[in-house]
């Protein structure tokens, strides 16, 4: 069993979310295919080799986003730095070990994302909607078109 581990199928949710959230949700489809209760244990030490990679990679980003004395986060960092375990079952257990961790990194992460801030009064500046940017585009092509007809012709 070969894992998708290119694609996700959160992929389009993932554009328009924060960065903290778009961390949260990548770890969680990590976290679905190892600690899932449908998902099987997996076949190869390939396989275990890359979600270890998958979610040492959760905790360094998510790392960044959560105070630096958590003892959550020091727990995954210290499972982080060990070997992946030789045999089958103790490499599965400790891939299950790490994904714990990770699991208990999510409630820790910052939920606000700060985003451009208005200097007057502090808040998100607020985002165009689809009718001003068509309207922005008609008036730029109305005025183009005004300047070009106004050249005089030779």
């Amino acid at each position: 069993m070969r894992l998708p581990l290119g694609s996700c199928r959160f992929g389009s949710q993932l554009g328009c979310q924060s960065p903290n959230t778009r961390a949260v949700v990548a770890a969680s489809v990590t976290l679905t295919q190892v600690l899932g209760e449908d998902s099987p244990l997996p076949e190869s030490a390939a396989d275990v080799d890359d979600l270890v990679c998958l979610l040492r990679g959760h905790v360094a980003q998510l790392g960044t986003r959560i105070a630096s004395g958590n003892a959550a986060l020091l727990r995954a960092q210290r499972l982080c730095s060990e070997s992946i375990p030789e045999g089958y079952m103790p490499s599965r257990v400790y891939l299950v070990r790490l994904a714990e961790a990770t699991q208990e990194l999510m409630p820790h992460v910052k939920s606000v994302d700060p985003g451009p801030v208005n200097a007057e009064c502090g808040q998100r500046w607020p985002r165009p909607t689809v009718k001003a940017w068509r309207g922005a585009v008609f008036a730029l092509t109305l005025a183009c078109l005004l300047v070009a007809a106004s050249v005089p012709r030779t």
